[in-house]
């Protein structure tokens, strides 16, 4: 492909590649997202393309293409495949379904019932995928083209409008009037923080220094998250697009993307990306024959969760260790190598083209009143629908949780639910109709972060989930500042402590002020906003600190050193079930014989609670109660009465 070197060429080369496509030619578009991949999309991909090639269909005038898509969000159900232009959703496809979806549903126009999508609440089976209340409850603005395009093609992208806004960009606005765009937006930067885009994106462009950068943040390293991940892997243009716009009204000429090691998909489409792009003139000397230049490469991160604070990924990009600067000044002022740097995430750089596009108006018609737009959550945890879902900001956390995640698995009870990653709250259920937002969120002691968003039922131990986050950040924490280093050390000393039966009365005050200090002091966002799932679980369930430290009780059976299982002699059945699957080899007992528990030798997995049949129920969870002396030897044997013949 030549390169393209001005607008006019580029609007015939796209209506060049859209006379092209045929709007009636079936294609089956196969999720390979590193999600559905590792659930074995590959192989669905390839038994496709060996039944249409042992089939002959190239022959049938091409009757049938494979596309080969990114994310489209719904990782319960992977593989999934849509088939086009009909829109039949099929989930689950295995490479043993390949034949049958070529000649019932390409072929034979007939859909295979048992590929649906069942939705249980109007007992009916869901053919085409707009229809699914998974997506049905959405706005997937972002996340709407993964499965319509091929990431690695960029005429996939072209065919869409891509690269529309960087023309109108670069040929009929000048930078100021980008940066007016983006301000009358009301954008908020997705990372986390929640600062207004445009306004940081001006604090650069007044900076005097000639040399400026801007830099993707992709190094998403909360855990369950993977919404950056997903818009990487699946239109990594829309992200580029983006951040080439943000270069011209900043006045910089070369940026970056900071992508985490463990994003190899990612990295290599990104990487396929730019290459075309510069191959097309979107990238390098003179884009589009405007005069603007703009130069990219791509850093892989090391892993190291304190890099995602923009600071210490300047520190990492610079070659040291990542470590976070004191701020002021601020990046925008002092960035990488001492020049005006911009960095924002990966999900806000793929807003900017809608933005340039449409207009600022077609934003701030969406959401609240202090948060605009749509944000992408990764709903992972106790729900039945856990994936990526792209909601309208104000949408209540009542509405995501269960008409877009489908409710709580197994009937189980809610009972919270965590926003913002490992420094975010856990929010109880009586706030599970307050607005999803930056502003609200705040109010009840959680943050909007990056976007995970983790579902928790009745058998959570909330104690445990604060432990759980601050052993993640006790290992993250750079150490740098005494402040972070030390309280979130001493603070999951005393969660601990408190979690295997040695908590002190005042232990929570303590915990408390610690939290405090340790929020007030810190010098990044990490140890500032680590206290969070400590300070909201104690204000929503301090009833189970005080449990845990009163009662030596775990009310949620979750906490081991807590836990004993107990054997009720009136209601075994010497089926020795149990005794067949303790890993511990704990259980003794036989054929017409009472079994018993060792405590000894017991390591409270749970495993005999779990496979105890339902009828008998013998076997019984102890949680703050002794456990009754060993059943007399001379009692164990079970006389059973003889059938009648």
């Amino acid at each position: 492909m030549a390169r393209i070197n001005s607008p006019a060429e580029l609007e015939e080369f796209r209506k060049d590649i859209i006379s092209k496509k045929d709007p009636n030619r079936p294609c089956i578009a196969v999720c390979t997202g590193t999600g559905c991949l590792a659930l074995g999309a590959a192989n669905v991909v390839a038994a496709f393309k060996e039944e249409i090639e042992k089939q002959k269909l190239q022959s049938k005038v091409d009757v049938v293409d494979i596309r080969e898509t990114g994310c489209p969000g719904f990782c319960e159900r992977g593989p999934i495949i849509v088939i086009y232009p009909e829109e039949i959703c099929y989930l689950q496809v295995q490479p043993g379904d390949a034949k049958e979806i070529i000649f019932e549903t390409i072929l034979g126009k007939k859909i295979i019932d048992r590929l649906l999508y069942v939705d249980l609440t109007a007992d009916k089976k869901v053919v085409h995928e707009s229809e699914i209340p998974f997506y049905k409850n959405q706005k997937r603005l972002l996340l709407g083209n993964n499965i319509k395009i091929d990431p690695k093609s960029i005429d996939d992208y072209l065919a869409l409008g891509g690269y529309s806004a960087l023309v109108k960009a670069l040929f009929h606005l000048t930078p100021e009037q980008v940066l007016e765009l983006v301000k009358n937006s009301k954008l908020r930067g997705r990372g986390g923080a929640g600062f207004l885009t445009g306004v940081k994106w001006e604090f650069a462009r007044r900076s005097p220094d000639k040399t400026k950068y801007v830099i993707v943040n992709a190094d998403e390293g909360d855990p369950g998250a993977f919404m950056d991940r997903a818009l990487l892997e699946g239109n990594p243009h829309a992200v580029l697009e983006g951040l080439i716009i943000g270069a011209y009204a900043i006045g910089s000429h070369e940026g970056y993307f900071y992508v985490r090691q463990e994003y190899p998909l990612a990295v290599k489409n990104i990487g396929i990306a730019i290459k075309q792009a510069e191959e097309y003139g979107f990238v390098g000397k003179n884009i589009l024959g405007s005069g603007f230049d703009f130069t990219i490469k791509v850093h892989q991160g090391a892993g190291a969760f304190v890099c995602g604070e923009e600071t210490a990924l300047l520190m990492s990009l610079e070659g040291k260790p990542g470590e976070p600067r004191p701020r002021p000044p601020y990046p925008a002022v002092k960035g990488l190598w001492g020049k005006p740097t911009n960095i924002n995430n990966v999900e806000t750089w793929a807003n900017v083209p809608l933005i340039i596009k449409n207009g600022s108006d077609f934003l701030t018609s969406i959401g609240t009143e202090g948060s605009k737009g749509t944000k992408i959550f990764s709903l992972v945890g106790k729900v039945n629908n856990t994936g990526l879902v792209e909601v309208p900001m104000g949408i209540t956390l009542r509405d995501i949780i269960y008409k877009v995640g489908g409710g709580i698995p197994g009937g189980k009870k809610f009972k919270a639910v965590q926003t913002g990653g490992p420094s975010g709250g856990c929010i109880p259920e009586e706030f599970l109709d307050i607005q999803v937002d930056f502003d609200e969120l705040a109010k009840v002691g959680a943050i909007m972060g990056s976007g995970g968003m983790i579902v928790m039922d009745e058998d959570t131990c909330m104690v445990d989930v604060a432990r759980y986050f601050l052993n993640f950040l006790t290992d993250e924490s750079c150490g740098k500042c005494t402040p972070c280093r030390e309280g979130i050390r001493q603070m999951l000393k005393i969660l601990t402590n408190i979690s295997k039966g040695r908590g002190r009365e005042g232990d929570i005050e303590l915990l408390e002020e610690l939290a405090r200090t340790t929020g007030d002091a810190s010098l990044c966002a990490l140890g500032r906003t680590a206290p969070n799932p400590v300070l909201s679980t104690i204000r929503y369930f301090r009833d189970e600190y005080e449990a845990h430290i009163k009662d030596k009780r775990c009310p949620a059976y979750v906490c081991k050193e807590l836990i004993s299982y107990y054997i009720d002699p009136d209601k075994c059945q010497a089926c020795m079930i149990c005794l067949r699957k303790c890993p511990a080899e704990a259980i003794d007992g036989g054929k017409n014989r009472i079994h018993i528990i060792d405590q000894n030798k017991c390591t409270k997995c749970g495993t005999c609670f779990e496979v105890c049949p339902s009828r008998f129920g013998a076997v019984t969870r102890l949680s703050g109660e002794p456990v009754p002396p060993p059943f007399p030897e001379e009692k164990r044997t079970i006389v059973r009465k003889s059938k009648d013949k």
